[in-house]
């Protein structure tokens, strides 16, 4: 087996793709089957091999990485559960600044002033498996676990083993989903391993691992002689509220007889917030269970539903990580890695040195400015290291999980070390590489003529949140475009009629394999506009951005013409929000929530080049795409353009902005002909002048909230 170190990207990707496949079996084997196929050693030398990879070639990561799982994918054995409301995840801070700005912009939502009273829970964030548990007239009727945060699994079954977990509540709401972690205690999970190690059976790596598993049995009498615990952090659906505040609710839930954190605290404001997140991180050793930060939630419920969500977390709480092990070790090497965008990585190659349990060898040194530590004229550089190739540095695993650099010892530096000279051309294709004015990365300029560049398009375009073409991963789109199969997108949808007979006759296929992959192919020719956009791999077009746009613009022809009307108008060479905007077309852009100056330049200059415009529309060429689905149509604003102007009195303007496009409308930034309706609130100046020109309809801030009172 190759070192991590001299492994090539395409054979990186490779080996992730194999070792996804393996750990997934074996978790599969153990998890599900309860049936281990291989020993504990060797799964965890998968387990590390990976992580290694990953720490090397960031940029590989795999939407599937074992390195995000938790035991075994959802198992068939088990019956689905759709979740009525979605079980989301946590942001996360790692610093107390984090936390600060946390409660900054909660305040600047709210319209809340910076020595306002504003209270927050602050609890232990257990390190187990989420579940929610659903109660029908005080009856346990499901568990299911989080899954993908949509649908789990039903282990209703295994879950009425768990003492913690009451199998019926008194004078509870007729409807209650209680939410909460299931762990298991260090003192019963060094019991557990003891007994499975007299018995001769497998011991587990952690608790949480151990909790997982026993959850996730297929037989619930092997989860039953397991002793899983559960805490109640939280709740899904309700037929009546439990309480007016996050506290209030909780200690209902221990009423019930629900287990609670009795660390949970209230705090008013961030200084006590961070207070009460140092003694909880003095007391981790001691609590007898694994912890891995401290969850802070606003605690009044009507603030919580004013701040609503975001696409994947909460806008209400956040989780704060505790600081992660530290190590030092010698720093070999400083090694490039060219990313899908053009991005020249550096990679500190380390001897081998144990971090958090997970021996790390690899370790991302961020960008340029890092390594050297001062700027090209002397100066130096905020956060910069100066780190050398031969230095003593000090690694740690950011969220427990990605390892970085966070020191360097200067006195151990060899004295023949000498500042690192980072790379001005390409290492994979030898062109010219260059940092922008602003930007903190230095680019390849090949574009498609560049190896790295044109792969990891490829299989970015393939991913699971683009293309998802199941059967073609990074192994085969690696193997394709080095055999000259595949050399842009659109070359995979014609693959049948290019190739169609070699791939059946190609060794490790056949006639099925084949034909399924090309069907598989055939499949995706139908997408959505957003998975669609999102493909393309546009730099600074991510998940959510591309959601806004394919609502916004509904179709793809309609985009493409508005981004070609931007690039030949006066403002596409002119700097800043202000003069973009008095461009139609920009403007346009700009208008959409969540689409900035950056990402408009970036997409805009990307389908102004005429071979990546060409290349876009062959691949186009192949498709339908399915414009995404209508918003609220039966709000009184429904399809209106909306423009909010002046001083809100009763909302700030985000949660006004959130509002109108709940109900289906689109809220622009400037008033023009296509403007329906103008909000107007003390101190309206140039919009509200503009509307009576054009004779658009304006009302105040009381008219919108009668508007939509019963939307």
């Amino acid at each position: 087996m190759k070192d991590v170190s001299s492994l090539s990207p395409a054979e990186a990707g490779a080996e992730l793709a194999r070792l996804a496949r393996e750990i997934a079996r074996a978790n599969e084997a153990y998890h599900a089957k309860d049936a281990p196929e291989i020993s504990d050693a060797d799964y965890d030398a998968l387990k590390r091999r990976n992580a290694e990879i990953e720490s090397a070639f960031p940029d590989l990561k795999r939407g599937d990485s074992p390195s995000d799982q938790v035991g075994a994918a959802p198992s068939e054995g088990f019956q689905k559960v759709t979740h009525s409301i979605p079980m989301l995840s946590l942001g996360n801070a790692f610093e107390d600044e984090e936390v600060t700005e946390f409660d900054r912009s909660v305040r600047k939502y709210l319209g809340l002033s910076a020595d306002a009273s504003l209270a927050y829970v602050a609890e232990p964030k257990i390190d187990g498996l989420s579940l929610s548990l659903r109660y029908e007239g005080g009856a346990l009727i499901s568990a299911a676990t989080r899954g993908d945060g949509a649908t789990g699994e039903n282990v209703t079954v295994n879950a009425r083993t768990i003492d913690d977990i009451p199998a019926t509540l008194k004078d509870a709401p007729d409807v209650l989903e209680v939410r909460g972690e299931v762990y298991m205690s260090h003192a019963d999970f060094a019991a557990l391993n003891t007994r499975q190690e007299e018995a001769g059976g497998k011991t587990f790596a952690n608790p949480r691992n151990a909790a997982a598993g026993s959850l996730r049995q297929l037989d619930p009498k092997i989860t039953a002689a397991r002793p899983l615990r559960f805490y109640a952090y939280g709740w899904g659906s309700l037929s009546q509220p439990l309480a007016d505040t996050q506290k209030g609710a909780i200690d209902r839930l221990a009423t019930l007889g629900f287990v609670t954190n009795d660390m949970m605290r209230l705090c008013d404001g961030p200084d006590e917030m961070l207070e009460q997140y140092r003694l909880i991180e003095e007391k981790r050793a001691t609590l007898g269970y694994d912890i891995d930060g401290v969850v802070y939630k606003v605690n009044d419920l009507a603030l919580q539903s004013r701040l609503g969500f975001r696409s994947t977390t909460p806008r209400w709480a956040i989780a704060h990580k505790f600081p992660a092990e530290l190590a030092w070790t010698r720093l070999e090497k400083i090694e490039i890695q060219v990313g899908r965008t053009g991005a020249l990585s550096p990679v500190a190659r380390l001897t081998p040195v144990t971090v958090g349990g997970v021996v790390v060898s690899n370790a991302t040194l961020h960008n340029e400015d890092y390594i050297a530590g001062r700027s090209a004229d002397g100066t130096p550089i905020r956060d910069g290291k100066d780190i050398r190739e031969g230095d003593w540095v000090q690694v740690y695993r950011a969220g427990d999980v990605i390892p970085k650099v966070a020191d360097v010892d200067v006195a151990k530096r060899p004295k023949d070390a000498t500042p690192y000279e980072f790379p001005t051309v390409c290492p994979r294709c030898g062109s010219d590489a260059i940092r922008e004015d602003g930007d903190a990365v230095r680019r390849c300029t090949g574009g498609l003529i560049c190896p790295a560049q044109a792969v990891e398009r490829l299989r970015h375009m393939v991913g699971r949140s683009a293309f998802d073409i199941e059967g073609l991963g990074a192994k085969q789109v690696e193997q394709f475009f080095e055999d000259g199969w595949i050399a842009e997108p659109a070359d995979i949808f014609t693959l049948r009629d290019r190739k169609g007979v070699e791939l059946r006759e190609r060794e490790g296929w056949g006639e099925k394999s084949a034909e399924n992959l090309l069907d598989a192919i055939d499949a995706r020719r139908t997408v959505a506009f957003e998975r669609f956009l999102f493909s393309l791999g546009i730099r600074h077009l991510g998940e959510v951005a591309a959601k806004d746009l394919a609502r916004h613009f509904h179709d793809w022809p309609t985009l493409a013409q508005t981004a070609d009307t931007a690039a030949s108008e006066p403002a596409a060479e002119a700097e800043g929000r202000d003069a973009l905007a008095k461009s139609p077309a920009w403007s346009e852009f700009l208008s959409i929530d969540g689409v900035g100056q950056t990402l408009t330049r970036s997409l805009v200059t990307t389908l102004a080049q005429a071979e990546e415009r060409a290349l876009i529309d062959r691949l186009a060429a192949h498709l339908t795409i399915e414009a995404p689905a209508a918003r609220a149509t039966d709000s009184p604003v429904a399809g209106k353009t909306v423009v909010f102007t002046g001083t809100l009195e009763k909302m700030t303007r985000a949660e006004a902005k959130a509002r109108a496009e709940s109900l289906g409308a689109k809220v622009a930034g400037s008033v023009s002909a296509k403007t329906d309706l103008l909000v107007a609130g003390p101190g309206a100046g140039s919009k509200a002048k503009k509307a009576v020109e054009l004779g658009i309809e304006t009302i105040d801030e009381d008219g919108w909230l009668a508007l939509i009172a019963d939307a």
